[in-house]
């Protein structure tokens, strides 16, 4: 990859810390720079509202960078691009029983490969964004993609799905740094993002509140708010659930009581409005499946340990390919049990530090 100072840069400035030191570690290295603030949704229409990390006020902070560093800002409206990739797939896959990842998704579709052909267009050949992972070079040729230095802010567990080809036109100048690091660079430079605090919840649904979300996405009918039944792993009724778009695997609360035991999530059936539920011990797995399988490999993966991580905050697992087949789904058996194993959430294999793949965990095969 040709130094920094040699290319014509587009840097995605979302109004936060970490990408408005990204560009200005850009700008310092001498690259030709200009910054694009994606406009992913109508304010007016989702309650994501101003304060997001996408809305108005990201907008005018990331105005207010670009001017402090001296380069070309402009807004790019996304929000048809970003209902029909990111909130159409979050719906569906709730209405299916599983839970969704939309960054993911999003970093996959509206945020980075669309940038960077907006960005060609425009003349620029990279585009950079604040992400804490690495890409360096791969042994057998091209790029890979590797976790950031500070692993509690790492975020390549996010990019999995990012085609391969991308890698050698993306610059992440902030993942071989710490976080204390990076707001020490935005002080220095009297950016006024650098004391900013950090948003933790989809951008889309900021008070965590997904299902009064999907109230407002799907119709007053729906099947998913109707009262159902629970059952255990034998198909026993020990109750009834106010409707199965509530419930996610793992969860423990809204369960009800007098069930002599601690229930928990176990599975969804949202074909049946079934919620089932069992003890603490039957939430622990070692196999899992995923489809929609992204490799960032040349080849094969090899039969080599791996690690896998399957949610953003998990630690991550030693474990094996059983299979991997270029068209899916991968099967994968982990040395030690893990917990919660979730349909819909993102599951990445790692090699050490390098991203290998990344796919969707599919629910188990029904025994039916």
């Amino acid at each position: 990859m040709a130094p920094a100072s040699s290319r014509k840069v587009l840097v995605a400035l979302s109004g936060g810390v970490d990408s408005s030191v990204a560009a200005a570690l850009l700008r310092e290295e001498g690259a030709e720079l200009a910054a694009v603030t994606l406009k992913t949704f109508c304010y007016a229409d989702l309650p994501g509202g101003p304060r997001s990390c996408c809305g108005l006020e990201g907008v005018e902070a990331a105005r207010g960078v670009a001017a402090r560093l001296g380069i070309p800002h402009l807004v790019l409206d996304v929000a048809d691009r970003f209902r029909a990739a990111v909130i159409d797939d979050f719906v569906a896959e709730y209405v299916a029983g599983r839970t969704p990842n939309p960054c993911v998704v999003c970093n996959a579709t509206v945020k980075i490969p669309y940038l960077l052909e907006r960005a060609r267009a425009m003349g620029f050949e990279a585009v950079a964004t604040g992400h804490y992972a690495r890409i360096l070079p791969a042994p057998e040729g091209g790029m890979a993609l590797h976790r950031g230095l500070d692993a509690a802010k790492d975020q390549a567990y996010f990019l999995w799905q990012l085609p391969r080809d991308i890698l050698a036109h993306l610059l992440l100048p902030i993942g071989g740094m710490a976080k204390p690091e990076v707001r020490a660079v935005a002080a220095r430079l009297d950016l006024g993002t650098a004391r900013k605090a950090e948003s933790q919840e989809i951008c889309f649904v900021p008070d965590g509140d997904y299902v009064g979300f999907l109230r407002r996405c799907l119709p007053a009918g729906h099947p998913g708010f109707r009262p159902g039944l629970l059952v255990d792993a034998r198909g026993s009724v020990l109750g009834e659930h106010a409707g199965y778009l509530g419930y996610t695997v793992g969860q423990r609360r809204g369960l009800g009581g007098g069930h002599n035991r601690r229930l928990f999530v176990t599975g969804i059936d949202a074909a049946r409005r079934e919620v089932r539920v069992g003890g603490e011990e039957e939430l622990l797995g070692r196999r899992l499946r995923l489809g929609r399988v992204n490799s960032l490999l040349s080849g094969p993966p090899g039969d080599e340990p791996v690690l896998v991580q399957i949610r953003h905050r998990a630690r991550p697992l030693p474990g094996r390919l059983v299979a991997a087949p270029p068209d899916g789904p991968w099967e994968v058996e982990l040395a030690e049990p893990a917990r919660a194993i979730t349909p819909g959430q993102s599951a990445v294999v790692f090699r050490g530090d390098r991203l290998l793949a990344g796919g969707r965990i599919l629910p188990e095969p029904s025994s039916d």
